[in-house]
């Protein structure tokens, strides 16, 4: 529905152009569905997400919760219907590393369920602070626009969360939309666990929000030495940057960023 900052009523006398009227009209919404994560028969999860790219989600969320303990723990991953994703793992690795946690999930949750401060700070497999790369700050403020360019669901529904991967030279690698950001960071994490391209040495992550300490964790978990956000971070995520080695910048629109942790590999 489109109003007029001033809606005049019939036979009103007021200024040309005042009088206004209510139109209806269709609107494209993002969608949100159930996803269910299955290991073998067991219900391990529900997430809330837009459908797309499921099986890197399911691989994503393993992974960077530190519930397998390596890439080719997970041999299979199939979908049931459209909402319930099965896994398999691999004979060598067939149990969960299951922390305290209630994982009922929706799509803005983040880290609820987990039970202490010790059970979230999951410790990566990759040694990020030996990263070397270097980024320069021209290409970083560069990087929002061409994320938004690239984000064909969020220009239609104006409703969904972007992750988006990227060189150091900036060249956009792979990117995933989802109602929920801690979503589609899973759905990056998830492609390149599939794709056999972890650590992600080298890399940028750019989120389209804000960085919260759940994103900061995924983001070490698969070997990213530079996490951006279009929005500020938390001091959580700021502290566990700092503890893995990791680069952290904030609020990166136009020209400008805050460079919390890290600001070693970001060159002027």
């Amino acid at each position: 529905m489109s109003l007029p900052d001033e809606v005049g009523q019939p036979g009103q006398t007021g200024q040309p152009g005042q009088t206004g009227h209510a139109e209806p009209r269709a609107d494209i919404l993002a969608v949100e569905e159930p996803l269910e994560i299955r290991v073998g028969d067991t219900p391990l999860t529900v997430t809330m997400r837009t459908p797309g790219d499921d099986l890197d989600l399911a691989a994503g969320f393993l992974f960077t919760e530190g519930l397998v303990a390596a890439p080719g723990a997970i041999r299979e991953i199939r979908m049931c219907d459209s909402n319930v994703a099965a896994v398999s793992l691999s004979p060598n690795d067939d149990t969960l590393r299951v922390p305290g946690r209630n994982f009922l999930m929706n799509s803005a949750c983040g880290v609820c369920g987990k039970d202490s401060i010790e059970a979230i700070r999951v410790r990566s497999a990759f040694d990020v602070a030996a990263d070397d790369t270097r980024v320069p700050a021209a290409t970083l403020a560069a990087l929002p626009g061409r994320l938004r360019a690239a984000q064909r669901v969020f220009a239609s529904t104006g409703g969904l969360h972007a992750a988006g991967l990227f060189t150091a030279a900036g060249e956009l690698l792979v990117l995933r939309e989802d109602v929920g950001r801690h979503n589609a960071v899973d759905k990056v994490a998830g492609w390149a666990l599939r794709s056999g391209r972890l650590p992600l040495a080298g890399c940028v992550l750019l989120v389209s929000g804000r960085a919260s300490f759940e994103l900061a964790q995924k983001a070490l978990m698969i070997g990213v030495p530079v996490l951006a956000a279009v929005s500020a971070p938390s001091s959580l995520a700021a502290s566990l940057a700092e503890d893995g080695g990791m680069t952290l910048v904030g609020f990166l629109r136009g020209t400008t960023m805050n460079v919390y942790t890290g600001s070693h590999r970001v060159t002027v």
